[in-house]
């Protein structure tokens, strides 16, 4: 089964409940923080480009970057009529390769999850060799715990036209949570049933930042002050030297 192909017309309409404001105004509080010039972001892993097209009004050049092409058809097109459309790339993150330093790289709602923990390294290599130094990297993953606690628990979001169930279960060899989704989207009288399979790997803050040193980050920090932490997702904040 894929992952975000059928589910990716729908995205937008079944995670209205985003705050992505929140997640703009916290990632331009940490850039206040650190000092210096933040103008050009990478925002990896986009998906439909939601902040991207956000960070974009908000004055900033950016890139972005997603492996899934159906991800990124829905991305440009909500960008395109922005003054500075973003530079959009079908990469996935351990193949990121861009034409120089950006000065600093996001990836939101715990897309870093979706990486299995062998491909962790080589991300953040690549991630090192493109955020300038003295830029940022910012992420977020869900807790261990909160993630564990998935474990058999059934979901349900629906509108007028489209029904998602998605079943969560806990894969103890891989340390991970699949997701099984049904998608039903009306077509005229009837329903046409897709399925979709996602993998999210737990990553403790030991390994985190035990792989994030070893890629050459400093100022490891994680953070239970951004938005939805109450709801079990952890930010991580990183300084390349």
């Amino acid at each position: 089964m894929s992952c975000y192909g059928p589910l990716a017309s729908w995205y937008d309409q079944l995670t209205g409940d985003v705050p992505y404001q929140a997640f703009a105004a916290y990632y331009e509080a940490e850039f206040a923080r650190k000092g210096g010039e933040f103008r050009l972001l990478l925002d990896l892993c986009c998906g439909t480009g939601t902040l991207t097209a956000m960070m974009a009004a908000r004055g900033y050049e950016m890139i972005a970057v997603d492996a899934s092409e159906d991800m990124l058809m829905e991305a440009r097109e909500k960008a395109a009529s922005l003054p500075t459309p973003p530079l959009f790339l079908l990469q996935s993150a351990e193949e990121l390769d861009l034409y120089g330093t950006v000065d600093a790289a996001f990836c939101s709602l715990d897309a870093m999850n979706y990486l299995p923990r062998e491909l962790l390294p080589e991300v953040f290599r690549r991630l090192h060799l493109f955020v300038r130094p003295g830029g940022l990297l910012i992420f977020d993953v869900h807790t261990s715990e909160w993630m564990r606690a998935l474990d058999g628990q059934v979901f349900v979001d629906e509108n007028d036209d489209v029904l998602c169930l998605w079943r969560a279960d806990y894969d103890e060899e891989e340390d991970a949570i699949v997701y099984g989704m049904d998608l039903f989207t009306r077509r005229g009288r009837l329903w046409e049933r897709s399925e979709e399979e996602h993998v999210e790997y737990i990553h403790s803050c030991e390994l985190l930042r035990e792989l994030l040193e070893a890629a050459g980050f400093a100022d490891i920090q994680f953070k239970l002050d951004g938005p939805q932490s109450d709801n079990g997702r952890l930010y991580v904040v990183a300084t390349r030297p």
